[in-house]
Formats: C-alpha cells, structure tokens, sequence
C-alpha cells in the first residue's frame, strides 16, 4: 500500500533528518518547519521506527484540506476511509493543536474529528457503540492557518526513548538531539572522539550506536506493531536484518569523562544496556586534567549552561580549559551546544565555522563547530 509518511523532527534538525529517510531509501516530497513528508509502504513505517536516529516521531499521514467551519471539518474527516486502518475494536484517541485558525478552539476540533470518525467507522462496521478494547491508534489534528492535517501516530512513545538509559543525571540531552550532534560533526569510526562533560552519556553512547550500526529502536516497542495494517512478521523480519547489521569490527575511539562520579556509574550503566560499553572509555575526571592524545581528534560536548546558581564559576573554568586545548591542539574539532551565546570568543576568539539554531528541550541552544586545521 502506498502510504504518506511524517516524520517530525526538533526545529533545526529537518535536514539531518531529511538525509536520514533518504539513506533509508525513501522519496522526501517535502520538508517544512519540524516536520519531513516522505512516500512509503507498510515496511517504510517499521524501517523508519527501527532506524531514524534524530527524528522525534513517525506520522501516518491520513488527510489534509481546508477547513473554515465545523461543518467542512466533519464532512471532509467523515470522508477519510478510517476503516482501512482502524479496526472494530481498535482504540483511538484524538489530540489536536491550532495556530492562526478560524477553528481555534482545540477542545471542539478534538470532538468533531472523534464523532466524525466514530460515525464513519459505525456506517461501516453496521454499529453503534465501540468497545475499543484492540490496539491504539492516536489520531492527531493539526490545524494552520485554516489548512487541516490529520495523522495517526506510528511511533507511540517519542523516538528518543530508546530503552538505555536507565540511570539519569541533571539536565539529559535527548538521544535525537545528541545523535544529531554527532551526525552533524566530522566523526566517523575509527576517530578519536572525547566528551569532557560526558553526564548520564548520551552523546558518547550515541556515537557508539552510530559507529557500530546500531538501529536506535532495536530493542523498544511501537504503537503500529500492533496494528493489522502491518503483519507480525514483518517486524520480526526487519529486526533480524537490524540486528544482522550491526557490525561488531568496527574501530570504535571514545572516550567519555565527567567530574561527578556518580554521572560515570549512571554513563556506564546506560552504556551496557545499549550494548556498547565495550567501545567507550568512561573515566572520572576534571576537565582541566583533559590532554591531547593524537591529532585530528573531535571534542563533542553538551556543557553546563550556568542555568543554576554558582555554576558561572565552573563554566568559566571549562571554557579557559577548551581555549588552552584548541590552541595547543590546532587539528583538534570542537562541536559544542550551549545557550551561552558569548563561546566563540571566550573559547576560540574567532566566529564558528559553522553554528546551528536548535532546542534542547524547551531551550533555544546553538550548536557551535570549530573546525581543526587539516594536516
């Protein structure tokens, strides 16, 4: 069946992405703020789950058209074949958003859209009260400027949940965050990479999860592997090649370092639930102690933003310590995010060669890359 797919992304991370789903073998027909159209089949939603590293989740694009009255938006949603996709017993819920719309009332958009698929599901299926006791099908309204999208979830929980991380420390960087750092970098396997201010160890563990292969959804659950639309097999088929695919040789040079030791155990901990924990060196240690081991080497890191009381002193010591680094270290790369929007002069007293707009939760943080000096 030829399907149209979302895939929604941070703002920033749309052309990451984009190359994302291309890798996988998909057409984009479009990228906008947020968000990646792309044309698949029933595979494409278990492929794109298993194997998208910085998309936040996959959307099963249902409809779109201009709505202006609650009328046209209950006739337009009636007219959708809902019943391709949800069966009679199948449980679905309606979120919604609004911006800039005449429909602007999110509450009333939700239950117009439930009763119009209610009533479309009920002609069908010849009755008139659903136990909904089956699988989840969430069916989400997004409405702009008066233009109508409705989707349905494939993803469940967000694509950043990965599974690992069992232990966590103040102020996480999400995984699709931290794997687009690392995509986004010059990193490749076999490359010397070092996070000095490493936390519970997304950054690292991400890389290591790129470095060997790793499919990020390998080993969680999706809200579409219980739907009819995709047989069971499938899944288990594209788990295997997951899982075939991972390549266990690659020449993995991380290391991970962090002043809190119990930010190490936490790292250490998530490392050996995402299974490689073999590939990086965790060690407690002050940022001021980090040395040059070879050339060409790659810092990606995610500092202290000084958000809290008496952490300006402790940045200020990181930031002295980066600037020393760099200059002993001119082959060196620094890939950085922050909020602090004074780093390129503090550290390398020069613009980025490159700087990116992104958020990291609901901060607006820039991702700064300093770029060595090629031998």
């Amino acid at each position: 069946m030829k399907l149209e797919l979302i895939a929604t992304a941070t703002f920033g991370l749309e052309a990451v992405v984009k190359r994302e789903i291309q890798d996988l073998g998909y057409k984009v027909i479009k990228s906008e703020d947020a968000k990646i159209t792309f044309l698949g089949d029933e595979r494409a939603i278990v492929r794109s789950n298993l194997w998208l590293r910085s998309a936040d989740r996959v959307l099963l694009k249902m409809g779109e058209f201009t709505a202006l009255t609650f009328e046209e938006l209950f006739q337009q949603t009636k007219a959708i074949p809902w019943e391709e996709l949800i069966p009679i017993d199948g449980k679905f819920t309606v979120t919604g958003t609004s911006v800039k719309s005449k429909l602007h009332s999110v509450p009333s958009c939700q239950s117009i859209v439930k009763k119009a698929i209610v009533e479309r599901l009920g002609e069908y299926y010849c009755i008139d009260h659903f136990e909904e006791t089956g699988a989840s099908y969430t069916v989400k309204t997004t409405i702009l400027k008066d233009k109508v999208t409705l989707t349905i979830d494939t993803s469940g929980t967000g694509l950043h949940k990965r599974g690992y991380r069992v232990c966590d420390v103040a102020a996480p960087i999400k995984e699709t965050l931290a794997a687009a750092m690392v995509q986004l970098s010059f990193w490749r396997a076999g490359r010397l990479m070092i996070d000095p201010c490493c936390g519970s160890g997304t950054i690292p563990i991400e890389a290591a999860m790129i470095g060997r292969n790793i499919a990020p959804g390998l080993n969680r659950k999706f809200a579409a592997e219980d739907w009819e639309l995709i047989p069971e097999e499938m899944w288990k088929n594209e788990r295997r090649s997951a899982f075939e695919a991972v390549d266990y040789d690659a020449e993995l040079k991380i290391f991970a370092f962090d002043i809190d030791g119990k930010a190490i155990e936490a790292a250490t901990e998530n490392a050996i639930e995402a299974g490689v924990d073999d590939c990086i060196i965790f060690k407690r240690m002050n940022m001021t102690k980090l040395a040059g081991r070879e050339n060409n080497g790659i810092i990606i890191t995610n500092p202290p933003y000084g958000e809290r009381i008496g952490e300006e002193k402790q940045i200020e010591t990181i930031y002295q310590k980066y600037k020393e680094f760099m200059a002993e270290n001119p082959t060196w790369s620094l890939f950085l995010i922050t909020t602090d929007k004074t780093v390129e002069e503090r550290i390398m007293g020069r613009p980025a060669d490159r700087r990116r707009k992104l958020y990291n939760g609901r901060l607006e943080v820039c991702y700064y890359q300093f770029h060595g000096k090629k031998e």
